[in-house]
């Protein structure tokens, strides 16, 4: 329930109060999010080789989100920013916590000032669990048995081996190196301790999924579930493999069989919730932490214009899928662009997570059940605690969205969006060129003189990075109206 009692920048951006909805079911949710994923790799978004059923079952039992957008074109400020509820960039995490040795030894992470949406759902009285890749931080007290988790299954650094053994008879290897970042750097963890998986990994994070929602069917439950697929090293078993004989290119065929390991991931979570008679009562979410690495050779983004690493449609537009029976209806498509900063406004909303506990908590994202539903009304007394306590966050549906990587960065308001890309600029109108073909920095200057301002307005509140980049990447690039160029971004 909210309030709105401002406006930013002059535009209809109101700020929303939290108040819980006191007495209200609380849904279970599940939180499923693939790494390094194309928008067109789920074919309710338009695939054009693969097949990704039980994924694409979400759209049809909920709401397809067509302009779902990360905070970041990489994956530890990614997922970062979608379990805060708010700018990485507010809180210094703007570039990946990595390497593995570098991250350990320097501390790095989400900083431990940061509540993380575990937290706050148990503070509401949710089980929480995970199982998959962390990249928040590998020291003890960034821990996710730290950041409000009850239980943990996974690793805690950026990338791992599918396979413990090059000798599997099953192995479908697309990469040379192989087995990348398995070990005693990068273990597979229950907890704190590390575990001998032998199971290729993808099924091994989908047993640990199915087994904490059988354990806890009878509670309110968070469930993350961010598999690293199909982040590289490209592996996966001969069964995924061979049921895409007629993709030739063979690390492509790898990528869509990785692709397909999720999407059974994803259909087992359903079933399991649907067997202990839970579905109607379950929010699930599937989303990606980035657009696909189109450097691998792999994967393309199209019709969205480029991928991971730069701030164009490829890199932050990824498949946003939300099905909730009791709480959304079916088959909806929505085209009014949404967040993962979204995603923990949208959780202690529907969990009734108490207003003392994120008193004074600022988030950039809105519920979006809301956006699809319409906001319920706040009594006046309820309305009154909000004011109170002021957990305050932006929250409208023409919003602003920003993207920043040092030198590179965009906005996007409405059908505009704004790239930066050093001293170079963009403008592009979304409601015809989704592919970002044409730049109408020139033809609109009006245009491109307000985003700039709410771009700068926005800067003005974040703050410097707590660490500097570990590399910094040379992107080959076909800019519109530029030609071939090399761009820098850190990573």
């Amino acid at each position: 329930m909210r309030l709105q009692t401002s406006s930013f920048l002059g535009w209809a951006v109101g700020v929303a109060l939290y108040v819980p909805a006191l007495g209200a079911e609380q849904p279970n949710m599940v939180l499923i999010v693939a790494d390094d994923l194309g928008y067109p790799d789920i074919c309710a978004y338009g695939c054009t080789s693969g097949r990704t059923p039980h994924i694409d079952s979400l759209a049809e039992r909920g709401v397809r989100f067509t302009d779902g957008y990360v905070s970041a074109p990489i994956c530890s400020p990614s997922r970062a920013g979608m379990l805060t509820g708010r700018y990485q960039q507010r809180f210094g995490h703007e570039f990946n916590a990595g390497g593995q040795a570098r991250s350990h030894r320097m501390g790095l992470g989400t900083p431990a000032s940061e509540t993380l949406l575990p937290a706050h759902l148990k503070a509401a009285g949710y089980a929480t669990g995970m199982s998959g890749k962390w990249h928040l931080g590998s020291i003890d007290a960034l821990h996710p048995l730290n950041r409000g988790f009850d239980e943990f299954f996974g690793f805690l650094h950026g990338a791992n081996a599918y396979f413990d053994s090059k000798s599997r008879t099953d192995a479908v290897f697309a990469n040379a190196k192989g087995l990348r970042g398995r070990g005693p750097v990068n273990p597979i963890l229950r907890g704190h301790e590390p575990v001998d998986e032998t199971e290729y990994l993808t099924d091994a994070l989908t047993r640990e999924a199915v087994s904490f929602i059988e354990r806890h069917a009878h509670d309110p439950f968070f469930l993350y579930v961010p598999y690293n697929a199909p982040h590289t090293p490209l592996e996966v078993t001969r069964h995924y493999y061979d049921r895409f004989p007629e993709i030739e290119d063979h690390a492509t065929r790898v990528y869509k069989a990785m692709i397909s390991a999720v999407d059974d991931g994803v259909g087992a979570i359903i079933s399991t919730l649907e067997a202990h008679g839970i579905a109607d009562d379950t929010l699930v979410i599937f989303t990606a932490d980035n657009g696909c690495a189109i450097y691998t050779g792999a994967c393309t983004n199209a019709p969205l214009f480029h991928g991971k690493l730069l701030p164009f449609e490829g890199g932050v537009r990824v498949p946003f899928l939300a099905a909730w029976p009791n709480g959304l209806p079916a088959g909806r498509t929505v085209d009014t662009p949404v967040s993962t900063l979204d995603i923990v406004p949208t959780a202690i909303d529907l969990a009734g997570v108490p207003i003392t506990h994120m008193a004074r908590q600022r988030f950039d994202g809105v519920n979006f059940v809301d956006l699809v539903n319409g906001p319920a009304k706040a009594t006046k007394q309820e309305a009154a605690d909000a004011l109170k306590y002021q957990p305050l966050r932006v929250g409208a549906a023409d919003r602003p969205i920003f993207w920043r990587n040092q030198d590179n960065a965009g906005v996007r308001l409405g059908q505009w969006k704004l790239v930066r890309l050093g001293e170079l600029e963009f403008l592009f109108d979304l409601s015809t060129d989704i592919g970002e073909a044409t730049n109408l920095i020139e033809a609109k200057p009006d245009v491109a003189a307000e985003l700039r301002r709410a771009y700068d307005a926005w800067a003005k509140e974040t703050r410097a990075p707590l660490w500097p980049p570990k590399n910094i990447a040379k992107v080959p690039v076909h800019l519109p109206g530029i030609g071939d160029r090399v761009i820098d971004t850190a990573i």
